[in-house]
């Protein structure tokens, strides 16, 4: 398994913008927009994420709506495997299977086709996201995941809010290239 360098790490972290008091006061939002326009930076991360994900035998990368899709389709496309999208529900157009999961606010639900793993049976499947908080959304995707007969074998994370506590109680494992 590839280990990310104390560098690599400096390069990413430090292209990543803290924005105060957004979208509320008291809370300091991580800004992956300036990850992605950095192209030494997002190419550490890519390079990163391909070394440590290039041995373990996926079929398919999946991406959470949206910042996931980002991320995921690049790395699909340099692991030579398909990409899956899972999305807010009401935004894919064939026959869907879905996952509700828990807001502080209400519920909200995540989806994918049915046949979203073309039939490849157990599939072995990395599920990525720019970042974990509380975690419900990516629960939420893995279960779907495993739901329609594919095997989410691990969760990534580009940054995790690790006093959320988010990765608690995830059936796969789950890998954060940043920690806060």
């Amino acid at each position: 398994m590839f280990i990310l360098s104390p560098e690599d790490k400096a390069i990413i972290l430090n292209s990543i913008r803290d924005i105060p008091d957004f979208p509320k006061p008291g809370i300091i939002f991580k800004d992956i927009s300036t990850l992605l326009n950095n192209p030494h930076a997002f190419q550490t991360l890519m390079n990163h994420l391909e070394a440590r994900y290039s041995g373990y035998d996926l079929d398919y990368i999946a991406g959470i709506d949206a910042r996931g899709f980002i991320f995921g389709s690049i790395l699909a496309d340099r692991l030579g495997i398909g990409f899956v999208p899972v999305r807010k529900k009401g935004k894919l157009p064939y026959t869907t299977v879905s996952e509700k999961y828990t807001l502080e606010y209400g519920f909200d639900e995540v989806e994918v086709h049915i046949d979203a793993f073309r039939e490849t049976k157990n599939a072995r499947v990395l599920l990525i996201d720019d970042l974990i908080a509380t975690g419900g959304t990516a629960k939420a995707a893995a279960s779907l995941i495993n739901k329609v007969g594919a095997n989410c074998v691990e969760c990534c994370f580009i940054a995790e809010l690790a006093f959320l506590n988010g990765k608690a109680e995830f059936e796969s494992e789950v890998y954060s290239v940043l920690t806060f």
